[in-house]
């Protein structure tokens, strides 16, 4: 939608003298490349969106329709098929006119009315603020284009005109639109190759963004090609002559950089306008991909190179498959010009990108390459929608992946990969394939070990190190910089937590139904479905997975739902055992209770062990369900645990240790030790001979006392261990006292 106003008796007269521009013929002329079948259909659609806009007019006084027309002409320019064409000029009947899908599947088919309903924001549908609304429609668009690219040429097509004629709406809207064409669609122009159309909309919401600095740099650079004039023409003549002595056959297009692009050097590197050295350039247009090396040969014999300044896009293309030679050379009267070398399949794809695809695929059978342009992450967008169902976290992840910054690294076997600027290991594993980001346990670059969190430098070559029981970390969250990596992590979490606290759930019911007098948990079989199905009806759940889901949780109390389902099971035939009722209720807090929950460390983030205690093997322990939060590990003389069970009684479960524990468990020390040197190394290599690792340390600060505190987190197998560290540092020369910390206070 563009700059759309009710038709007004003012504004008729100028929409009568613009009536020229609004008619089929300011398209014809562009259309000589489809057969006449095609433009018959172009006919069609524009007669039916000339008539859906009738009286339509927009903020300039034009009639509505010549936005339309203007945003076909942009997509025939690019040589787009005619169900592209038609889908332009309708791309705003379903929002604006009331036309509606099945209207336009009826008339123009489904791929055209698919096409018009990818660039269809919305406005049906209720949302609570207007952040919400423009994510989900982004994410749409981004969507559908990810089946069809034509949706979004279509979309540049369309926000180009609205910036060529930003000027027509309030001022007040020009900042919202500028900086989302900024932040948005321009670096989709650039991740898609759109070159010419990613600076012109920098340049216009430059334009719209900072009126005077735009102003004033443009009257700057006007003066400066009156001053530079006679260096390019010097330039230009001697470096034909050159290429005309070496026998090249070249064709050289002078070129400039943008307003956008020479505000942003000056502003990110503090210069004025004079110390911009590389405003003007030239692009060496050659045969053959050997020329192209060949041509930067005489160049660099005609003008000595800039240090630093050389660029080899052909060998490493750019991420969305742009490829040239770049060289800064210091030209005539010591100016620094940039010259780009490059074939002519290359210079289609810098212009167009994906574009190009359309633009030369009849004859030129290099193009057809080119339809494959940035469809990689067009497919990461489809990866992320089915793990990302909240809009504003996918309009995170894709506005992450715009960033058009890229770092080239290579795997152990030397294929080249693309990579967000400020990626990590843990993306590269990721981009890879999902399984081996999951199963990450270590890297090495260029042959050195290296932390997960370690960003990407080009060159480096990358090797991921994989566990078969590994898993991902939610910690990752805070240093991954793709939209991918941090998706597929989510989703794995989420995914992992379900099952861990399905899982709990299970046995938990299983306790409270042994409780009942009854043995087993009924199996999910059909012998057992309508069974499941009545005690689900009392629930409220939708699934037997669900159930058992909410159990682990604590959203569902296992006891009341294992009363219910024995219940249940005794109206349908089973028989109570009296003997496994009475052991199971009246030793719950014996410790030859069979009933309990064993606890060996590994059950996942459905039990969290209290950090107020810090409960270890050894320790007496209580359980206690939460809320939504999983089980809740206390020891059992914690005062918070016992506060707890004062208030809510009926929420503690009976929990054990295992006899063989999987892992070991943190818990706090307090040490007081004589200040001085060399204390806390001696304090860590008694830790060490007790073979504990320490996972946090907290000291006071310096002080004029004689004695200080040091706070120790350490991980320990069980309490027998426990006591042999706190032994051992008891003995250890300047420690005065060794205690275990439980709520905060020496136990």
């Amino acid at each position: 939608m563009s700059n759309l106003q009710p038709a007004t008796t003012g504004r008729s007269s100028l929409a009568a003298v613009n009536a020229a521009a609004a008619s089929f013929a300011a398209l014809t002329a562009k259309l000589g490349y489809l057969g006449a079948s095609d433009i018959e259909q172009v006919r069609r659609a524009y007669r039916f969106a000339d008539e859906a806009h009738l009286g339509q007019i927009r903020g300039s006084g034009e009639p509505y329709i010549t936005h339309p027309i203007a945003v076909a002409a942009q997509c025939a320019d690019w040589k787009l098929d005619a169900q592209a064409l038609m889908a332009a000029l309708l791309h705003d009947a379903i929002e604006d006119c009331g036309v509606n899908k099945p209207e336009l599947i009826e008339r123009f088919g489904a791929p055209v009315a698919e096409l018009v309903d990818g660039l269809t924001k919305l406005e049906k549908l209720a949302f609570t603020t207007r952040e919400e609304n423009q994510a989900e429609s982004f994410r749409k668009m981004l969507l559908a284009m990810a089946r069809d690219v034509r949706v979004i040429l279509i979309k540049l097509a369309d926000r180009t005109h609205n910036m060529r004629t930003l000027g027509d709406l309030p001022r007040l809207k020009w900042k919202r639109i500028a900086d989302e064409t900024l932040d948005i669609f321009a670096p989709i122009a650039h991740r898609l190759g759109l070159n010419v159309t990613y600076r012109e909309l920098q340049d216009l919401s430059f334009r719209h963004l900072h009126p005077w600095r735009y102003n004033t740099l443009a009257k700057a650079l006007t003066r400066s090609r009156g001053r530079r004039r006679d260096v390019i023409r010097k330039a230009r003549t001697e470096i034909e002559a050159a290429f005309k002595s070496a026998g090249l056959p070249v064709r050289i297009e002078g070129r400039e950089k943008t307003l956008f692009s020479i505000y942003r050097k000056m502003d990110g590197k503090h210069l004025s306008f004079a110390q911009v050295t590389d405003i003007y350039g030239f692009r060496v247009i050659v045969d053959d991909i050997t020329t192209c090396y060949t041509a930067l040969g005489v160049l660099h014999q005609l003008y000595k190179p800039l240090p630093g300044k050389f660029k080899d896009y052909i060998a490493i293309p750019k991420i969305n498959g742009y490829q040239s030679l770049h060289t800064t050379l210091i030209g005539p009267f010591g100016t620094n010009i940039e010259f780009q070398m490059r074939t002519e399949a290359m210079h289609r794809v810098a212009e167009s990108g994906v574009a190009a695809h359309w633009l030369y695929k009849a004859d030129d059978p290099e193009g057809a390459g080119s339809q494959n342009l940035g469809n990689q992450w067009l497919q990461s967008l489809l990866d992320i929608q089915h793990e990302t169902h909240d809009a504003s976290e996918f309009w995170d992840h894709i506005k992450i992946d715009l960033f058009p910054d890229a770092v080239y690294v290579f795997t152990p076997k030397s294929q080249i990969m693309a990579m967000p600027r400020g990626a990590t290991v843990v993306d590269f594993a990721y981009t890879i394939h999902s399984d081996i980001g999951h199963r990450t346990v270590a890297a090495k670059i260029n042959g050195e070990q290296v932390p997960l969190r370690t960003e990407l430098r080009n060159g480096d070559v990358v090797e991921v190190i994989t566990a078969p029981v590994a898993n991902p970390n939610p910690g990752w969250l805070g240093f991954v910089r793709t939209g991918r990596a941090r998706s597929k992590i989510r989703h794995h979490l989420k995914t992992r937590a379900l099952d861990e606290s399905r899982d709990l759930g299970q046995k938990m019911l299983s306790q409270s139904l042994r409780a009942e007098g009854i043995d087993t948990l009924p199996a999910d079989d059909d012998a057992h479905h309508s069974l499941w199905d009545r005690l689900l009806r009392f629930s409220g759940n939708r699934t037997r997975a669900d159930l058992l889901t909410d159990i682990g949780l604590g959203k569902r109390v296992a006891s009341i739902v294992a009363k219910r389902l024995a219940r249940l099971l005794v109206e349908s035939g089973a028989k109570t055992d009296p003997l496994l009722m009475s052991r199971e209720r009246f030793t719950a807090h014996e410790s030859v209770s069979q009933g309990a929950l064993l606890l060996d460390g590994s059950e996942g983030s459905s039990v969290q062990f209290a950090t107020c205690c810090r409960p270890i093997p050894g320790d007496e322990i209580v359980g206690y369900l939460g809320h939504g939060e999983g089980v809740a590990v206390h020891a059992a003389d914690c005062a918070i645990a016992q506060r707890l069970q004062h208030r809510d009684q009926e929420r503690f479960i009976a929990v054990e240790w295992s006899d063989e524990p999987s892992r070991a468990f943190e818990t706090d020390l307090l040490l007081t030790v004589t200040a001085g040197k060399g204390v806390l190394a001696r304090v860590a290599s008694a830790l060490a001979r007790a073979e504990v690792n320490i996972t946090h340390l907290q000291m006071q600060p310096e002080s004029t006392q004689e004695t200080t505190e040091l706070r120790f987190t350490v991980a320990v197998d069980n309490s027998e261990q426990l006591a042999t560290v706190l032994r051992s540092l008891k003995r250890t020369p300047a420690v005065l006292k060794a205690q275990r910390m439980r709520n905060g206070h020496a136990s």
